[in-house]
């Protein structure tokens, strides 16, 4: 067994596989660019090295940076983890010149499978089902149309190196196809180095659902069953499962077996992932191998029980297996929901800052976290805007979605926009309940954009309750202060008017032992609580039903976050309920002339001139963020008067870029 790796990779990831190593006695090297050095990553190593500017064009992907490292610590074994270059067959090969073993699979297998068009080829030979499509390189924009057009629409048009939803497009028609082919291929060229692209046909409706995979160097291959991977958003994933609540045991076994067949037709070793597309009625497509460990990894690892980055450490040593086919089985439903650092109310768009307060919830047999942050951290521009997996794992899936409810609700992350709210929504949601997934989910249910769960009779009478009883709480530690010798948690009936949403609600309050009685609207309810002021998450239990918010303090209430809704609600005495509708209401400034930056970023290019009359819809300028290029399109039709910035220039939130007549 080696004595000591290098973990070539950052954040959650890196955290990840550095705690597998340490609890097989492993000791861990970790790098990191100048923008890393205060890195969680970094801190659990044994030991780091820096491998230069925060560009990962000028660090964590230049190979011989690496196996420097390596070499100047006495690393015998380099983990890539994903992304950056786990999937680049040279550096593998350079690890292998090196004399220095590459945790993974070998060169050949990464080369055949990290060429869509390649992989295609040998799943066909190996006996895989495949989707329709062209095997071949696109030559240029009237290739690619003519193609589209035998294919039929719509089509599916994806870079031909690496993944993670970049590099990918859908045209449900030929005027989408230009546009949609020129943004595919900037993205790829940026994300991979590689512009090369291909066109298949696009199933409609479509599951995404993936094999895991195991191979040793001695021959043998098993498989893990399978993780539901449908909820997605432009491709890139947001929420997975295992077990798929879609499959019956013969198409998992069909789907296993052909996962095996294509991994032995290319020699695999190590852990591996072969993506299968599934319509409605469980016919099923390849899509692609991912030839490493997969984001999602974690909801495999707790039906199975097996710990995969030690499997990859094992195998990559020259062990053998220990697990063959019929020792798999999978016990329970576990979840994992992607924390990443976006806003939800702008379109996801990417957010960047420093993590203020961090309190991510408390981790138990049910619940686990892969972070690779703190409080105090920053989240940069450069890298993946993702700050944590949540998992939780239960006997049924009905449990795991609400562990996962209380769960999300429990963290608490303020300084920059994240996307909690939106995964509660996904949680409380009666269609993710009943498992009726596809990769169109989120298109579907937030088609007009995200703007928070419903705010249900159910959530509304939680709502008001706890801010009844924050407010109690605080009164009493306010009457404590100004009145000594009164009781710890006051006494007596208080009774105040709750704001929300525009209604106001007349509640009573009484504290008790447990917590404190709260009548509304003819109803007296029991909410038991331990909270205190000055905790920013509530937990608490309304008629014994379980339930968690997150607080923040305003200058007339608290604005309050839970099971995906996130709400302004104002306590007032009955005078200043009287005095309320007295108050002047301030009107936002009209920013309605001016193209505004939505995220941080590089303006790679401006489509429009002073002067030229736009319509709604025409692109006017792309700005690129955290890896991914962002199209801003016009409102409504207008005239353009001013370009205020041009292309290359770097971009802060709400930022003017354009001005119209």
């Amino acid at each position: 067994m080696f004595k000591k790796i290098l973990i070539a990779n950052r954040g959650e990831i890196a955290c990840r596989i550095i705690r597998s190593a340490k609890s097989m006695g492993i000791a861990t090297v970790a790098v990191y660019s100048e923008v890393d050095a205060d890195a969680k990553h970094v801190e659990m190593a044994d030991q780091a090295v820096n491998i230069g500017p925060p560009e990962a064009t000028k660090s964590y992907l230049v190979a011989k940076k690496i196996i420097a490292a390596a070499k100047k610590t006495g690393a015998e074994a380099i983990h890539p983890g994903y992304g950056f270059l786990s999937e680049n067959a040279d550096f593998v090969r350079a690890v292998a010149d090196a004399s220095i073993t590459f945790i993974g699979p070998p060169a050949e297998a990464i080369a055949a499978m990290g060429d869509k068009i390649t992989s295609k080829k040998l799943a066909a030979k190996a006996g895989v089902i495949t989707v329709p499509g062209y095997q071949g390189l696109i030559t240029g924009t009237e290739h690619a149309l003519e193609i589209a057009t035998d294919i039929g629409y719509p089509v599916m048009i994806k870079a031909t190196a690496g993944g993670g939803g970049k590099g990918m497009r859908i045209a449900m028609t030929q005027a989408e196809m230009e546009e949609s082919i020129s943004s595919a291929r900037h993205e790829a060229l940026a994300s991979f180095g590689d512009d090369r692209i291909f066109i298949e046909k696009y199933i409609e409706n479509p599951r995404h659902i993936e094999i895991q995979i195991l191979a040793d160097t001695h021959g043998n291959i098993i498989h893990l069953g399978e993780r539901e991977c449908s909820i997605q958003r432009r491709h890139q994933k947001v929420i997975e499962e295992a077990p798929s609540p879609f499959l019956d045991e013969d198409t998992r076994a069909a789907m296993g077996a052909q996962a095996v067949a294509l991994a032995r037709m290319v020699d695999y070793t190590s852990a591996g992932t072969v993506e299968f597309i599934a319509d409605q009625k469980k016919n099923f497509y390849f899509l692609e191998m991912n030839t490493r460990l997969q984001v999602e990894h974690p909801v495999t690892e707790m039906v199975t029980g097996v710990d995969l980055v030690e499997a990859m450490i094992r195998i990559a040593a020259g062990e053998k297996l220990w697990l063959k086919q019929d020792d798999i089985k999978l016990e329970g439903s576990a979840i994992e929901a992607r924390v990443y650092a976006e806003d939800p109310y702008r379109g996801f768009l990417p957010s960047i800052g420093r993590l203020k307060r961090y309190l991510p919830p408390e981790t138990s047999e049910g619940v686990r976290l892969d972070d690779g942050v703190y409080e105090g951290a920053e989240i940069s521009m450069y890298y993946d805007p993702m700050i944590a997996k949540l998992i939780t794992h239960k006997p049924t899936r009905k449990e795991a979605i609400l562990t996962m409810g209380l769960a999300l609700d429990s963290y608490y992350i303020r300084g920059i926009a994240h996307n909690i709210t939106f995964l509660s929504a996904v949680m409380a949601s009666e269609r993710f309940a009943k498992g009726e997934l596809s990769t169109g989910f989120i298109a579907e249910e937030f088609g007009d954009g995200f703007e928070g769960a419903p705010l249900t009779e159910k959530i509304q009478t939680r709502l008001i309750a706890t801010a009844a009883f924050l407010y109690g709480r605080d009164y009493a530690r306010e009457r404590r202060m100004l009145t000594p010798g009164a009781q710890a948690k006051g006494s007596g009936q208080k009774e105040w008017v709750v704001r929300l949403g525009g209604v106001e609600t007349a509640v009573s309050y009484e504290a008790d032992a447990k917590g404190a009685r709260i009548s509304l609207n003819g109803k007296s309810l029991s909410l038991q609580s331990d909270w205190v002021p000055g905790w920013s998450v509530f937990r608490g239990a309304l008629d014994g039903t379980p339930f968690v918010v997150e607080i923040d303090r305003l200058a007339m209430g608290y604005k309050l976050t839970t099971s995906g809704v996130s709400e302004t609600v104002v306590v007032l005495t009955l005078r200043q309920a009287e005095l309320y509708h007295r108050m002047p209401v301030k009107v936002p400034a009209d920013t309605s002339k001016f193209l505004l930056c939505p995220m941080p970023g590089l303006l790679v290019s401006v489509h429009v001139k002073a002067g030229e009359k736009v319509l709604a819809g025409q692109a006017l300028v792309v700005v690129e963020a955290m890896k991914m290029e962002n199209i801003l399109r016009a409102e409504k039709d207008g005239r353009v008067a001013k370009i205020r910035v041009k292309a290359g220039a770097s971009m802060a939130v709400d930022d003017v870029i354009l001005e119209f007549e």
